[in-house]
């Protein structure tokens, strides 16, 4: 089944694709919903013979994509060490899983080639590993005075500073989010996109700053909706049963998910800009606690598609 799909979201590399009806937004060409319905009704009939075989694990950003930080980590290095954790674990507990990875180095991937990975590979999932962080506060003090026509005026400063209250964890699957509902975290990710050489010919003239193409966005991925929303919920549930913050799971249009062929999730395991998350997310202890929660989702979403559960 992930073969049509990888087809189905690379049109430009598919002659199956002549007689399905397409819709032209902006240059990006998306495929009719008839045609995914279809195709979405044929993998539904498939689900008690189908198996977990492939695992694609993304460690966020990498390269000279990586400029968020906390107080000494960067998100880049934090995300790279989960996912290589995660996948060591797979292969240990999962005996019949091959994993793949993105990236085992600190290297820039575009968001492009990271679901490629999995298409190419007819991944069973894919999980995009995030760390969360908040902007800055900013403040205007009033540093001194001076006299201006005689009276005393205020002298007005502005301030950054680090937010450093919020914390927990968060799932994104991709979808229909309201065009005006893309926070911070959203666009933070797909920012990614400018990074890339040729970007505009990459993503066939997506803009992450014009609303209309997070609509886009959420039509490319609506296939897997309630796929990926299981497999989020389990992540989230089990963060929860470790006592994490749940900030829960959210449906966004996120570049880096948009084209997967099979269920697929970002996950955010913390934020950088809380230091008491930033020394969890860094420590043995908290490395080996994301691992399991994130292992156990694994488990339980694989045992419920195969029919063990």
């Amino acid at each position: 089944m992930n073969v049509i799909f990888a087809l189905v979201f690379n049109p430009k590399r598919s002659k199956l694709m002549k007689n399905i009806p397409l819709i032209r937004s902006n240059g990006i060409l998306i495929i009719f919903i008839s045609a995914i319905t279809l195709i979405t009704s044929s993998y539904q009939g498939f689900t008690q013979e189908y198996k977990i075989k492939t695992i694609v694990l993304d460690a966020g950003h990498g390269g000279k994509d990586g400029t968020t930080m906390g107080a000494y980590s960067r998100e880049k290095d934090v995300a790279l060490k989960t996912a290589l954790n995660l996948g060591a674990a797979i292969e240990a507990n999962l005996k019949d899983v091959k994993v793949i990875y993105t990236r085992t180095e600190d290297v820039f991937i575009p968001l492009y080639e990271r679901i490629a990975v999995a298409n190419n590979a007819n991944a069973d999932l894919f999980i995009s590993i995030h760390c969360n962080d908040l902007s800055p506060r900013k403040t205007t003090v009033i540093t001194g005075y001076r006299k201006v026509k005689g009276k005393r005026v205020p002298i007005r400063k502005t301030v950054y500073t680090k937010n450093t209250s919020t914390r927990g964890t968060e799932t994104f699957v991709s979808g229909m989010g309201r065009v005006n509902e893309q926070d911070e975290a959203i666009k933070r990710e797909n920012e990614a996109i400018f990074l890339e050489e040729n970007y505009k010919e990459n993503y066939e003239g997506f803009d992450p700053n014009n609303p209309e193409n997070f609509i886009i966005l959420s039509l490319m991925k609506n296939t897997f909706r309630t796929q990926s929303l299981k497999l989020a919920k389990l992540v989230q549930d089990e963060y929860i049963n470790a006592g994490r913050v749940d900030r829960g799971v959210q449906e966004k249009s996120l570049a880096v998910l948009a084209r997967a062929g099979m269920p697929a999730i970002l996950t955010e395991i913390g934020f950088m800009s809380n230091r008491s998350e930033e020394d969890y997310m860094n420590s043995p202890e908290g490395q080996k606690e994301i691992t399991e929660c994130l292992l156990k989702a694994i488990t339980n979403y694989k045992n419920s598609i195969e029919g063990h559960t």
